[in-house]
């Protein structure tokens, strides 16, 4: 037999596709216009059919393009040329899916499923793998947690007899399951504990990384390490440049909980400023509107026009009371926040240019024992040197190592491009920290003025607003038939 989408060429699921389902699903009228013009974030799709009914036969051969669907609970497939199940990792909330009237032929594509801890509900029928003999029970004992089958409750005979069946291999499949979900989450813990690391600007100097990394590309320490006594100074300089490092990494990290504290306090006292003036400016508001309330009702049922005029004044004299008062307050708020902020540039930018020496000290640590290891190696190639000449050195030397002795210069030249290679890692690795950490403060510095000037710009334009309105609510106040 022929379906009718053997005859159409084959789809995949891209955004055009994606977006063309959600605007036909989604809302429409004029909730779905405001859709089109704001754009559609997929993040928020919950529910999608991309089957038949109204995209036509999608005939799509494979699955993919649904990364961004994150909060998707309900997926319809339903009707097309799917013969694997696989890239729907992202839809972690996954709970109902409809994948019926495809072509999946294999019972090893339902393991792919169980990864969605969520789904409820599954509808597989109208596939060749709903003919295997035991479909029923290889579905419902490695999908333990599903309730609905083809839109059938399974029943807890059919789940005994799957597990039963099923138990051995199962139990395999879990401990791989288990296996690979350790290394997952062992991964995980090691990014985040990177991300911390880079957060304190010492990414990778709790180890040998800094110090292995000034002999990648130096080909001459690689020649010298074969001389007799280099082995044993490089691994002396190794031990104590290492150490210098971590020190530095353990001081990093104190630093960053430094820096974070400071920030918290800053933003803490922040907003109890702001909700202390903000508790102020509605307590005036409540009040002004209070007696604003009164003095209308008194001029609308006034019957003496020179009460009105009285009552009309006071109330724009009560209008812009309400506006200096609003706007002193604004001022003095302004003026706390100024002395806060100021007090919590001084502050950070004390503890950055503290962590600053201290790291430069550490790394002039670094170089002292660089230039060091640099003179006893200069010492014992030259002694080399000497002994080679005299004829004096027993030891197996490669070609390529040989040739390093052939003259002072040689040698000398040598051993200070290497000594250059160091000191020029070091120098990098020590800019990097210093204008990571530097360029982080002024944008924070930098950031809080920002948003204060934009808080008080925003709230003298809302003190502006409300009192213009009041003002135009009273030169349109209806008299009604006061004045005939």
């Amino acid at each position: 037999m022929i379906r009718l989408y053997d005859t159409i060429e084959p789809n995949v699921i891209d955004e055009e596709l994606l977006k063309l389902a959600v605007e036909e699903q989604g809302p429409q009228e004029a909730a779905g216009q405001v859709a089109k013009q704001e754009g559609i974030n997929f993040k928020d799709v919950r529910s999608l059919q991309l089957d038949f009914q109204n995209l036509s036969f999608n005939n799509i051969e494979s699955i993919e393009g649904l990364d961004t669907l994150v909060n998707l609970e309900d997926l319809s497939l339903f009707s097309n040329r799917i013969a694997k199940m696989d890239a729907m990792d992202s839809l972690v909330k996954l709970q109902v899916f409809s994948i019926g009237n495809n072509m999946l032929d294999n019972l090893l594509n339902v393991i792919y499923l169980r990864r969605f801890k969520f789904l409820r509900s599954l509808n597989l029928a109208g596939n060749p793998i709903c003919e295997e003999e035991d479909y029923k029970l290889f579905v419902t004992a490695y999908l333990p947690d599903l309730v609905y089958l083809d839109f059938r409750l399974i029943d807890a005979h059919t789940r005994e007899l799957g597990g039963t069946k099923y138990q051995y291999s199962i139990y395999e499949l879990k401990h791989w399951e288990n296996q690979i979900q350790s290394k997952l989450e062992e991964e995980q813990a090691n990014i985040a504990e990177l991300e911390k690391h880079k957060a304190a600007y010492v990414e990778y100097l709790n180890g040998p990384y800094l110090f292995d990394s000034l002999y990648l590309e130096d080909v001459e320490a690689a020649k010298l390490a074969y001389l007799p006594g280099v082995p044993e100074l490089l691994e002396t300089y190794k031990t104590k440049f290492i150490a210098v490092c971590q020190s530095l990494f353990d001081y990093g990290l104190i630093q960053q909980e430094k820096r974070k504290a400071e920030v918290a306090l800053f933003y803490e006292c922040l907003e109890e400023a702001l909700q202390d003036n903000r508790a102020q400016g509605l307590k005036t508001i409540d009040d002004f509107e209070k007696i604003h309330s009164e003095i209308l009702n008194t001029i609308r049922n006034a019957s003496d026009l020179q009460v009105v005029d009285t009552k009309m004044n006071e109330c724009t004299e009560e209008i812009n009371r309400l506006f200096d008062v609003l706007m002193t307050l604004e001022m003095q708020l302004v003026e706390q926040l100024e002395e806060s902020i100021n007090s919590f540039e001084r502050n950070i930018t004390d503890i950055v240019g503290v962590f600053v020496e201290n790291v430069q000290g550490l790394m002039a640590q670094c170089r002292d024992l660089e230039n060091h290891h640099h003179e006893k190696l200069l010492e014992i190639s030259i002694n080399t040197l000497e002994k080679i000449v005299k004829s004096e050195f027993d030891e197996d030397l490669p070609d390529d190592v040989r040739a390093v002795f052939s003259d002072k210069d040689t040698v000398v030249n040598a051993v200070g491009a290497s000594h250059d290679i160091h000191l020029l890692k070091i120098d990098n690795r020590e800019d990097e920290l210093i204008t990571k950490v530097t360029s982080w403060c002024t944008a924070i510095v930098d950031k809080v003025h920002n948003d204060e000037h934009n808080r008080n710009r925003k709230r003298v334009k809302e003190i502006n607003q409300y009192v213009d309105h009041l003002q135009t609510e009273l030169d349109n106040f209806d008299f009604g038939d006061l004045i005939d």
